[in-house]
């Protein structure tokens, strides 16, 4: 936890560092030599960890089980999502979060089951990168993180600070989150195998630009233009962010 700390208030003393934390086209990767190497790193490990880890996970998981756990990992994250549109001022959102996560944590089986969604209860995502935002802190540079992958200096602040204050964490026993955590990982790159064949290019611009632009979408909950109108770009999307 010390070293998450210390991260943290590195991430934050670059967010507020003249010249940086400015959002625009031109300053949006300042620091492209370095995540272009990073973006190696986590490519090398996808290729021979978490891809055939994720192929596995969706050939012994049956498909109503992968849902489950979907479900699960989205119910502990309305957790989340419910103290940060409070912080938000977003007072409707912050119902429906916080009635989701009370209905699917006791008629869902702990999240298992989306009942809330069946109910007409339909879910509103909000994580911290999205408070700060609303706060007036700009997104920073791009970066490339490791696992995590592509993030804004303002994203992965608010990433580290979501986490750190979600359920499992919060539940102060470190088997229990790191197990989440780990199979959160391997959950969400079962879910992107359908869609690499959307990557061209140079995949590093384009994974970047892409993350970019969605990221944008979620932050304004959808007021803003775009060239990737193929993409689902639903602000309801937690992960990716």
């Amino acid at each position: 936890m010390a070293l998450t700390r210390y991260l943290l208030l590195f991430i934050l003393l670059l967010a507020g560092a003249p010249g940086v934390a400015e959002d625009g086209p031109v300053n949006k990767d300042p620091w492209e030599p370095f995540n272009r190497k990073m973006y190696v790193v986590n490519d090398t490990l996808d290729r021979w960890v978490l891809k055939p880890t994720a192929k596995g996970y969706k050939f012994i998981m049956p498909d109503f089980a992968e849902q489950g756990v979907t479900n699960f990992i989205t119910n502990v994250y309305d957790f989340n999502s419910f103290f940060n549109s409070i912080l938000q001022g977003e007072f409707a959102g912050s119902m429906n979060a916080g009635g989701r996560f009370l209905i699917n944590s006791t008629l869902g089986l702990l999240g298992l089951v989306d009942v809330a969604t069946q109910m007409g209860i339909e879910p509103f995502r909000a994580d911290f990168g999205q408070t700060l935002a609303v706060w007036g802190v700009g997104s920073g540079p791009f970066v490339m993180m490791p696992v995590i992958g592509p993030r804004t200096v303002r994203s992965t602040v608010g990433y580290f600070a979501d986490t750190y204050s979600s359920i499992p964490s919060l539940l102060n026993d470190n088997p229990i989150a790191w197990t989440f955590w780990t199979v959160e990982i391997i959950d969400y790159r079962a879910r992107l195998l359908d869609a690499e064949d959307l990557i061209t290019g140079d995949r590093y611009i384009f994974l970047r630009d892409a993350y970019l632009q969605r990221r944008e979408f979620f932050v304004t909950r959808g007021k803003v233009d775009d060239d990737f109108s193929d993409f689902d770009r639903s602000a309801e999307d937690w992960e990716e962010f």
